[in-house]
């Protein structure tokens, strides 16, 4: 990931006289997260992610961030389809949060929404969702999205306290995948975690029941089970070469 927050631009607090007018209108183009190969995912998403995606951790063995597999090659989405619709059924909630995000303040526990003005879905003529009534209120659509950002950033502590626990056990491994394309060149995927399924299996019996209860082994299951889709990228990319 070359940029903190991938696909935002221009991110600005939400304010009742400079977006008084503004609307906006989504019609399930996806095209902002075209160069975007991963997006951060939280742990409350892994059942539903591991579905359709490979779910792996990038960053540090310090610092593990769980995020889904879009490509095998930089600023690459296979998951988006001729017009820029989202193929799987589940989209990230990272994804569908655009174009709002919280902005972390200077006390801790203190955030701001924000908007991506720099998205091409606003418009200042009434189409789509309003931000503001014509008192400068907050609308429904407003405070409906300052709900799914606030837990939205719930799932993140959530999350963190995850990876903190992986980290912890030792469980994340390096990996790192070679294939060839079908013009005989070789290639690469490297730079991200997994879980280790011979660390899991020799961790004690306590550390099992304990991950049992608090809901963690069915996340990392989850992950383990997720990376059966790494071969099906691959394979896309195959295709995509021989097209």
């Amino acid at each position: 990931m070359t940029k903190q927050l991938l696909f935002y631009e221009n991110a600005v607090p939400v304010n009742s006289e400079r977006h008084r007018s503004w609307c906006l209108e989504q019609q399930g183009d996806y095209a902002y997260t075209s160069q975007s190969n991963v997006v951060p995912l939280t742990a409350v998403e892994f059942p539903f992610a591991a579905m359709e995606y490979s779910i792996v951790f990038v960053g540090t063995e310090e610092a593990p961030t769980p995020v889904v597999l879009l490509g095998v090659k930089p600023e690459e989405n296979l998951y988006l389809e001729d017009g820029h619709r989202w193929k799987a059924r589940y989209i990230p909630a990272f994804v569908r949060r655009y174009p709002f995000v919280f902005s972390q303040g200077a006390e801790a526990n203190s955030y701001t929404l924000c908007i991506d003005e720099s998205y091409g879905g606003w418009n200042q003529q009434g189409r789509g969702q309003a931000l503001f009534d014509g008192e400068g209120k907050g609308s429904e659509f407003l405070e409906g999205m300052m709900k799914f950002v606030t837990d939205y950033q719930r799932e993140i502590a959530r999350t963190s306290a995850f990876c903190e626990r992986l980290k912890q056990l030792d469980l994340l491994d390096a990996m790192s995948a070679r294939f060839k394309l079908p013009n005989g060149e070789d290639a690469e995927v490297k730079g991200f975690m997994a879980v280790s399924r011979e660390k899991l299996i020799q961790l004690p019996g306590d550390t099992l029941v304990e991950l049992a209860g608090n809901g963690m082994l069915e996340l990392i299951y989850a992950q383990l089970l997720s990376m059966r889709h790494f071969g099906e990228l691959i394979g896309s990319l195959q295709g995509e070469h021989s097209s």
